[in-house]
């Protein structure tokens, strides 16, 4: 009996050893390649920037050989704004009902059912989605609010499961004591629940941001541009980052260029995720 223990417990410890193993190989392998990727595109891509590359537009035949950026990183920016209004009105409804409001099994399966179909559509099927029902049914045009709208369905998924864990998170016991005190369901959330969750939301949306901000095939065929020296207002179509970089090395333009457009893309989204980690650190202390 006791040989046996033994074995078991040697067993079990030979496992342990080669989890903690495989765990530590898998670890440098992921670090080590982000490393590489971030450390290829900043050698490649820092000799590039430069307030020129910041602040003018492109330039040059074909256009992007010269020139800089700047149209680009402020397209990115209103395509990020509007699909997180978008994104964050539905998909906060959708979790708040999810949560607090309904109670039928049945419905909130079926709800969950299709936010797990939506996260699976490719995105160059949304975009086509976009520019078929958007562009040429609504009439909307090929601008900066059908692509944050095309944007905003795409990021909906992904909000609207980290919004209802967010809530599920709460102290029970302090709504239901809000509930014993006659408080209504709407006061309690706007209240309560939110000032409690008001900092993961915001890192949500600040990763939701980067997810948008990313993505090439959504704006593709509804709001993005190869040029376009400014935005006039929401319904004129405009430059993004991601699209650029796909024009300027689809098209063989200037790799050079586009190392530095990947870069200050990847500085971007890296600062919009630092401020989602600092927000989530700093709302675990409380």
């Amino acid at each position: 009996m006791i040989s046996k223990k033994n074995e078991n417990y040697n067993s079990g410890k030979s496992s342990y050893i080669g989890l903690k193993f495989w765990i530590g190989i898998s670890m440098c392998v992921v670090v080590s390649s982000l490393v590489y990727i971030f450390g290829f595109i900043g050698l490649n891509g820092f000799k590039e920037i430069s307030y020129e590359f910041l602040t003018q537009k492109p330039k040059g035949s074909p256009i992007g050989t010269d020139g800089g950026i700047y149209p680009a990183i402020i397209g990115s920016l209103y395509f990020m704004a509007i699909a997180l209004l978008i994104g964050t009105l539905s998909s906060f409804a959708v979790a708040v009902d999810l949560v607090f409001y309904s109670k039928s099994v049945f419905k909130n399966r079926t709800i969950k059912m299709i936010i797990s179909t939506m996260a699976g559509i490719p995105s160059i099927i949304l975009g086509l989605f976009g520019y078929s029902f958007l562009v040429v049914s609504m009439k909307f045009g090929i601008s900066v609010l059908t692509g944050g709208l095309v944007l905003g369905i795409m990021i909906f998924p992904y909000m609207t499961v980290r919004f209802e864990r967010c809530f599920l998170e709460v102290d029970k016991s302090v709504i239901y004591a809000s509930y014993t005190l006659g408080i209504n369901k709407f006061y309690t959330i706007m209240n309560l629940v939110i000032p409690i969750c008001y900092r993961e939301i915001f890192s949500i949306m600040s990763l939701a941001g980067c997810f948008a901000m990313g993505a090439t095939a959504p704006i593709l065929f509804t709001g993005g541009v190869l040029y376009a020296s400014k935005i006039k207002d929401v319904f004129s179509p405009a430059m993004a980052l991601p699209l650029h970089l796909y024009m300027l090395i689809g098209e063989g333009v200037s790799i050079e260029k586009a190392y530095g457009t990947a870069l200050v893309l990847i500085l971007v989204l890296v600062i919009f995720n630092l401020l989602a980690l600092g927000l989530r650190w700093k709302g675990s202390e409380y």
